[in-house]
Formats: structure tokens, C-alpha cells, sequence
């Protein structure tokens, strides 16, 4: 079973699309396990019709929790506590949305009144698609620890796929380079950076390209749009042969990428210059994750 995650340096630079393309190409010849690891705004299903089949609770940090009975109001809590989380009164309350949840005020408190409580920050789901499943989250807002969901999201697909003897686990993950896209590129076999020709573009792949290359994971770039700035392309084409990383395709600008996502399915489903230009990308990313002959 291989992974392959799909990246961008920058949001809005066609990746959730080219993932669902990528999807409906190699479920016409292999089974797939699919994850979504954008787990702030995931979307890949919008474009699969998926059908949730199981939700689950995450859980992230933990936040204070003061007992009013047991507390004796000394104000030791608030003293230690850094990020003014605490409430003074007859019984001292925390605030939840300001508590970081380091546990000064628990390990302070001279009486025990003090808890951490595990906080649901989330929820995870597995859906049923017309390509394969699709493991998916949602991050409550506000919420932090989305590389630890992001991880979690991750490992589940993993089993699938290799309880069901998957060939590819094919990986939207979030954009930039942070926590999350660390979590997410954690035991891929290739990263593909979908990026685009413009001055942010061009500056956002080098970042995704250095990560990549940090955590030696093979990268290979797709420049969308190519044809909108081909000064730009041509500069980010350069870039990558000095870096010596594969570019596997060049995709035109295209209305029905429009339409396709209108009608909530792959771009690739119909005819036209992206879906023709994705399909060659795929038979080139099959030679390169797979061997096998395009």
C-alpha cells in the first residue's frame, strides 16, 4: 500500500480538486482508501457525494475545572495562572475559552478542588464514496491540537487501507506547511504540491518543497493554471528541474472545473483540456508511485 498526499503551499491553488480527480482516475483500477486532512475546513467530500457511515468524538487537550464545594477561595489559582483564566468569587471559576490547560492552578490548589477535564474539540467521521471510504474531521472552532487530529484521521484511513488490502491511500491534506501538514505527510511515499503561476505561488511551493524535503519525503509538483502567468510558470518550472523534483503536468485554466464542481463531482468525470491534462499526470504519478508503465 502506498501513500500519496496531496499539498499546496497556499490555499485556493486547485488541490482539493486535483485530489477528487486523482481519486475517481485510480478507483477505475485500483482500490483505493481515501483521507481528507484538512481537518479546519474539510471539502474533499463535496466533490465525492459521500455517505457517513460512523461519527466519533475527539478529543484534544483538557481544560481546568474548579469544584465550587471544595473550593476555600485562598486565590492560589489565580496567581499562578498566566493566562488571567481564573475568576474570582466566593468560588473561583475558570474560564474555559481563555484556560490553556497547563495545570498550574490544578498542581497549586491546596485542597484538590482543582481538575483536568478532557475537552471535545471535535469530531471524526468514516464515509462511503463512489471511489473508495473517506475518513474526514471536523475541528470545533476555536479548538487546537489539529495536527493530533489531522494524525488521527490518518491512522484510521491507514488500517482501512490495509485491512482491506488497498493499493493507495490517497491523502488531501491542508495547506502551508504547519502542524498539520506535518501530521499529514507523517509515512507518505510521495507528496504532490499542487501550486500555481504567481509570485505567492511560486513562494509558497519552495516552503512545501523544504519541507518535504526535511522529512525526505519525495516530492513531484503540479502547476495549475499554467497558461495565466506564463512568465510566472515558466520561473517555477525552472525552479524545480535546479531542485531536481518532477514536475507531472501542467493543467490549463479551464471552465469546466467550474462546472464540474457545481455538479459536485471530479472534474475529471467529463471531457476538456484539464481533465485530459490530469489524466496524463496520473498516468505519469502511477509510473512514479507504482512502476508502472505510462
Amino acid at each position: 500500500m502506498r501513500q500519496l498526499v496531496v499539498l499546496s503551499g497556499k490555499g485556493g491553488t486547485g488541490k482539493t480538486t486535483v485530489t477528487a480527480a486523482l481519486a475517481h482516475l485510480a478507483a477505475q483500477t485500483r482500490p483505493i482508501v481515501l483521507a481528507d486532512a484538512d481537518v479546519d475546513a474539510a471539502n474533499l467530500g463535496l466533490l465525492l457525494a459521500p455517505i457517513t457511515e460512523e461519527t466519533r468524538d475527539f478529543t484534544g487537550g483538557r481544560i481546568a475545572s474548579i469544584d465550587p464545594a471544595g473550593c476555600i477561595a485562598c486565590g492560589r489559582c489565580a496567581e499562578v495562572c498566566r493566562f488571567d483564566a481564573v475568576r474570582p468569587g466566593n468560588a473561583y471559576a475558570i474560564d474555559p475559552i481563555a484556560c490553556e490547560g497547563c495545570a498550574a492552578c490544578c498542581y497549586e490548589c491546596p485542597v484538590q478542588a482543582i481538575t483536568m477535564t478532557p475537552q471535545r474539540a471535535g469530531q471524526w467521521f468514516v464515509a462511503a464514496t463512489r471511489y473508495g471510504p473517506l475518513y474526514h474531521a471536523h475541528l470545533f472552532a476555536g479548538q487546537e491540537n489539529s495536527g493530533k487530529l489531522v494524525t488521527l484521521v490518518k491512522q484510521m484511513a491507514r488500517l482501512r487501507a490495509l485491512d482491506s488490502e488497498a493499493d493507495l491511500l490517497l491523502v488531501d491534506g491542508p495547506p502551508g506547511i504547519g502542524c498539520p501538514v506535518i501530521a499529514a505527510l507523517s509515512g507518505a511515499d510521495g507528496a504532490l504540491i499542487v501550486t500555481e503561476p504567481t509570485v505567492s505561488g511560486a513562494h509558497d511551493l519552495e516552503r512545501a518543497l523544504s519541507l518535504a524535503a526535511h522529512f525526505n519525503i519525495p516530492a513531484l509538483v503540479l502547476l495549475n493554471k499554467a497558461d495565466l502567468g506564463p512568465t510566472q510558470a515558466e520561473a517555477i518550472v525552472a525552479h524545480c528541474a535546479a531542485r531536481n523534483v518532477p514536475l507531472v503536468g501542467r493543467l490549463p485554466y479551464d471552465p469546466t472545473v467550474t462546472e464540474a464542481m457545481v455538479r459536485g463531482e471530479p472534474v475529471t468525470v467529463g471531457a476538456g483540456p484539464v481533465s485530459g491534462a490530469l489524466r496524463e499526470t496520473w498516468a505519469l504519478l502511477q509510473s512514479r508511485i507504482f512502476g508502472d508503465t505510462p
